[in-house]
């Protein structure tokens, strides 16, 4: 069996692509920011020498965040599929462009100055990094669906994870490699389709098959025990150049989320029981960040606190605030503070029940609050305390929780850390109505956990305005 190293192709990861992504928009950024300190600094006479002594003299010490902030305007578009998505990445950025125009223009005709700053500079700057973004966003996107094209997998296992997987394969565009076929040793499968996709061969064969078809990935999908011939094939395989993913891998890669029921039983243990701490630097500065999210958050509560509880009196009368028992880290229970959104009455026969999109029990003000997520803001006040983070799963109730880890594998693992008023679920999916719903979102939850950093944390607190601003909460 022989491969050619040379049809193997170079393949980015997740974080890779986001770095990628992330680089290429602050140069476009910083090209733009050097070309409106020229357009400043040349004024009408152009094509002269740069005078370096400009940047020092002229050029105040805020101008040169303005790249960062180009940043901060695009965080919505470093989620992967969007991304990949010319339609939406072309509507992002052009959005992004007009936010930055238009807060330009409220700093500068509202803070009174004019003098300080160089309009035509600004303008060059927003103009220029909104086309040369576009540019190498686009080419992004040729580079990612053409780099989809020269890889060719095959899934070793067509059992109900290999299913999952083309389920997943089939749903995503454009898509991430192709599918070529399947590969799996129960003899009753050969010929069969699963998904649109044919069982071809078996281990023994699969060598052959690499060299005749061109792949260069291996999925494994296999459920249950693998034998030693087919984890020995698969080993020469990855010797000979061909890039091996486990399927659980890659569904996080493809969905930002843990396949909760596709997993073995120990995967709690081996995945990140061990480091669950997160390291202690990592424990300071999301303490640090609570601190200071939760401080600005009560100053926030306090300007808000009168009208809102002016329009929850008029419309339901009192109580303002809702209290209720939930669960935090290790499964200890807090109440969490929030603003009523629901008739003093929700749950009048005493017993828990789940909120819907539109449930009947919420209130005209309570319906805008959660909206907005206004609903959350006294929740600063348990991050404050400790009790919750910024970022986290959600707190969910004691009736819940022994409800849904019956039902949902690994449901109770969410409790190893402080939940959070934002967290990567709340952020990529809406309200959890049924079990199923659930499930998803604890995927997400689960993924968060083990990928947790500083930097996820303030992509995820980003995220958040993009989802309040656009009055998507639930």
């Amino acid at each position: 069996m022989t491969i050619d190293l040379n049809k193997s192709t170079w393949r980015l990861k997740p974080g890779e692509q986001r770095a990628l992504l992330v680089f290429g928009d602050f140069l476009m950024a910083s090209v733009a920011l050097l070309a409106g300190i020229y357009v400043w600094w040349a004024g009408d006479a152009w094509l002269q020498v740069f005078d370096l002594e400009f940047f020092r003299l002229r050029v105040q010490f805020w101008f040169y965040f303005l790249p960062f902030s180009w940043i901060l305007l695009l965080i919505e578009t470093y989620d992967l599929h969007r991304a990949a998505n010319w339609t939406r990445t072309l509507r992002a950025i052009l959005l992004a462009g007009l936010v930055a125009l238009l807060i330009y223009l409220s700093v500068y005709f509202l803070a009174e100055i004019p003098g300080r700053v160089n309009r035509r500079a600004v303008g060059v700057f927003i103009a220029l990094s909104t086309i040369l973004t576009l540019v190498w966003r686009w080419y992004y996107i040729k580079l990612i669906i053409s780099h989809g094209e020269q890889r060719r997998a095959f899934v070793i296992g067509a059992g109900s994870n290999g299913r999952t997987l083309a389920e997943i394969y089939r749903s995503i565009v454009p898509a991430p490699f192709n599918l070529i076929a399947y590969i799996d040793d129960d003899p009753t499968k050969l010929g069969t389709d699963i998904e649109g996709y044919t069982v071809i061969g078996n281990s023994e064969t699969v060598g052959k098959l690499v060299d005749e078809l061109m792949i260069t990935d291996l999925i494994v999908s296999i459920t249950g025990e693998m034998k030693g011939e087919t984890f020995r094939t698969i080993l020469e395989l990855q010797e000979k150049g061909v890039e091996i993913t486990r399927m659980p891998t890659l569904y996080e890669e493809l969905l930002g989320r843990v396949p909760v029921h596709h997993l073995e039983y120990d995967w709690i243990l081996r995945a990140f029981v061990d480091d669950i701490n997160g390291g202690v630097i990592y424990e300071f500065f999301k303490r640090l960040l609570d601190i200071i999210g939760s401080i600005i958050g009560m100053v926030g509560f306090l300007v808000i606190l009168p009208f809102v509880a002016l329009a929850i009196v008029i419309d339901d009368g009192l109580p303002i605030f809702y209290k209720q028992e939930r669960l935090g880290r290790g499964a200890r229970s807090f109440d969490i503070l929030k603003f009523r959104t629901m008739r003093r009455d929700a749950e009048k026969e005493g017993a828990a029940q789940m909120a819907g999109e539109q449930d009947p029990r919420i209130t005209k003000v309570g319906n805008f609050l959660r909206v907005t997520r206004i609903d959350e803001i006294p929740q600063f006040w348990n991050v404050l305390s400790g009790e919750m983070s910024m970022v986290g799963p959600r707190a969910e109730r004691a009736q819940w929780v022994a409800t849904f880890e019956q039902q949902i594998p690994f449901y109770r693992s969410r409790l190893l850390v402080k939940p959070g008023i934002s967290g990567w679920a709340q952020i990529n999916y809406g309200y959890a109505a049924t079990v199923e719903d659930t499930s998803v979102k604890l995927e997400y939850d689960l993924y968060y956990i083990k990928h947790r950093s500083v930097f996820m944390d303030i992509v995820i607190l980003l995220r958040t305005v993009g989802t309040v601003l656009g009055r998507k909460g639930r």
